[in-house]
């Protein structure tokens, strides 16, 4: 009878539609993962995969045969998870969607010190500038950096807030009159962080005064990166997190625009499904995660 590890390795196979691929996700050779497959359409009698050159998709019977055990694999993985968690032990994989920019920087060092603390545990790391639903996507948490979120269909977990400021490359600002209000900022390019269209809202505070502006028209993006890179050369102003432009500030290649009026706030806020309980695991990356990113500006300053 085939045991739950093979099966693992077929559901892999048939989500990935690769053999390279679900390798990779389980820590397998290739080799290893197409001898597994041979052996469980042996022992069944009926080819559960058709293999091209360029995907692996499943045939009618490793359609049904997929549907039928996934539930029973995911049903063995509760019951496992349930029992440790009975001895407090921290164990498992844990899905995380987080974005990009803030990703590179920041997760390579926490995830390294977390599974140095809890070996046990398996991190798949999902890295996107794109909004990504935490239910179709299947993930146990997603860091997200927002406004203060207002979401009711999730449980979420402010962390901190992320301080952002208005930066611009002093070659841009040199040959431009000086910026008195944030209504000036109407006659220069704004480089907008927006996931689709061409503008993006900044309200700026200072004392009891608010302007509010619609930046853009020349340039958006939803990658923080490509904006402070933009700003770098010279192509106009940008509203972005501190952590993205700390270097740039130092060295010189970016100073602050309007320095006395301050965005609106953003937050670092982690996203769960709608759970009755977290699973230890993702509690327990939640504790970690919140006291790494607050012992570490400028995220955070």
């Amino acid at each position: 009878m085939s045991d739950v590890a093979t099966l693992k390795v077929f559901l892999t196979v048939a989500e990935e539609q690769s053999f390279s691929a679900a390798a990779r996700l389980l820590s397998m050779t290739p080799a290893s993962v197409t001898r597994a497959i041979a052996g469980l359409e042996a022992e069944l009698g009926v080819q559960l995969l058709l293999r091209t050159t360029r995907k692996v998709s499943l045939t009618s019977a490793g359609a049904v045969y997929a549907a039928r055990v996934k539930p029973l694999v995911l049903a063995f993985d509760a019951a496992s998870e349930a029992v440790r968690e009975e001895d407090g032990i921290t164990s498992g994989l844990i899905r995380i969607s987080a974005p990009l920019s803030m990703g590179l920087r920041l997760l390579p060092d926490a995830v390294r010190q977390f599974r140095s603390l809890h070996p046990a545990t398996h991190i798949s790391l999902n890295l996107s500038d794109h909004f990504v639903d935490i239910l179709s996507g299947a993930f146990d948490l997603a860091i997200r950096i927002s406004t203060a979120p207002t979401d009711k269909s999730t449980i979420w977990r402010k962390i901190c807030p992320v301080p952002r400021c208005l930066i611009a490359s002093p070659k841009y600002l040199e040959k431009r009159t000086k910026l008195q209000m944030p209504d000036d900022l109407s006659k220069l390019a704004c480089l907008a962080y927006a996931e689709s269209g061409l503008t993006e809202t900044w309200t700026l505070s200072k004392d009891q005064s608010t302007r509010t502006l619609v930046a853009g028209s020349t340039f958006s993006s939803n990658s923080g990166d490509m904006l402070r890179a933009l700003a770098v050369d010279g192509e106009g102003v940008a509203l972005l997190p501190e952590f993205l432009v700390e270097e740039n500030l130092r060295n010189g290649s970016l100073i602050r625009v309007l320095p006395d009026w301050q965005p609106t706030e953003l937050w670092l806020t982690l996203y769960y499904p709608p759970y009755e309980k977290l699973p230890l695991r993702v509690a327990t990356f939640s504790d970690f995660f919140e006291k790494y990113v607050n012992d570490r500006p400028p995220l955070t300053s």
